[in-house]
């Protein structure tokens, strides 16, 4: 991998970690419902200016069913979820539990496609069931039982995930941009009916508006655009790896501007989830070195 692809993965990582600090920083005034329609449109109105920069026109309607079902999928559903769970949860647990979306991905694609699960594999997913339960039994004990709820809801989240991974395996041939573009006007017109059985419950802070258009702005559309240019340098294989760096960051910013403290737990269910999800998908991290373009 060129020193200028790791430096886009590296900061990939640090936006998307950086999403959990926005959203729990955000959520108990918002609202689920609200706060993420406000992150997917604020996203759909930076993916709608650069596609006007681009003059690429998004073809909506002859693929509306495969763009509704991405905007729920991957998008919508996963969103309210993790809104709905950082009203209890830290950020740092928050990413934690969002990097077993490829364990999850890979369980399903067990019972969907057909796909061989090796003995590493099947040592893979028991070590990450291992570390998850290690993280969200201590820290559902220490925070009480009402966590059990976020908990699962962050769980499901990283499932929607999985699923939406397995989806786009017989999804139609897209351009990945175009995928981005439609899936997020499909993901804003979701979330719409929830507006009016979840409503904010506050004013928000000057603080919180600036967390909500980062997470759009920036987590959302931004990062599209680099995932997708690391996809195109680099491959999906070496793009995918920043599933990995993603808890890193998440416990970094939520230890620097939240104060959240990083237990023992911590350290040790992140370590277990990261090498059990390595092993589930037979990742290794030497190949980011080994590109096509490989130093």
């Amino acid at each position: 991998m060129s020193a200028s692809s790791f430096f886009r993965l590296v900061l990939l990582a640090s936006i998307w970690g950086g999403s959990f600090l926005f959203t729990r920083i955000a959520a108990n005034t918002f609202g689920p419902a609200f706060l993420i329609e406000f992150r997917v449109g604020f996203a759909l109105i930076s993916l709608f200016v650069v596609s006007l920069y681009l003059k690429k026109r998004l073809a909506f309607a002859p693929h509306k069913k495969h763009f509704f079902t991405l905007g729920l999928l991957n998008t919508a559903l996963p969103f309210t979820l993790f809104a709905y769970a950082a009203q209890t949860l830290n950020a740092s647990t928050l990413s934690i539990l969002n990097s077993t979306a490829a364990i999850w991905g890979a369980i399903i694609a067990f019972f969907w496609h057909k796909s061989r699960l090796t003995r590493t594999g099947g040592v893979g997913l028991l070590i990450g069931i291992i570390g998850v339960g290690i993280l969200v039994g201590i820290d559902g004990a220490r925070i009480g039982a009402h966590s059990i709820p976020a908990i699962i809801a962050g769980i499901m989240a990283a499932f929607c995930y999985g699923l939406a991974t397995n989806y786009t395996k017989t999804a139609p041939s897209i351009e990945s941009f175009d995928n981005a573009h439609g899936s997020m006007w499909a993901a804003t017109l979701w979330m719409i009916p929830l507006l009016f059985f979840m409503p904010m419950r506050g004013q928000p802070t000057p603080i919180e508006w600036t967390s909500v258009v980062l997470l759009g702005v920036v987590c959302t559309g931004y990062a599209y655009l680099l995932f997708f240019r690391l996809v195109t340098d680099e491959g999906a294989a070496s793009a995918l790896s920043v599933t990995f760096l993603i808890p890193m960051f998440g416990i970094l910013w939520g230890y620097l501007f939240l104060d959240e403290p990083i237990g023992l737990n911590t350290i040790a269910g992140t370590g277990l989830i990261l090498s059990g999800t390595m092993m589930v998908t037979g990742f290794n991290p030497r190949a980011l070195f080994h590109a096509k373009q490989g130093t």
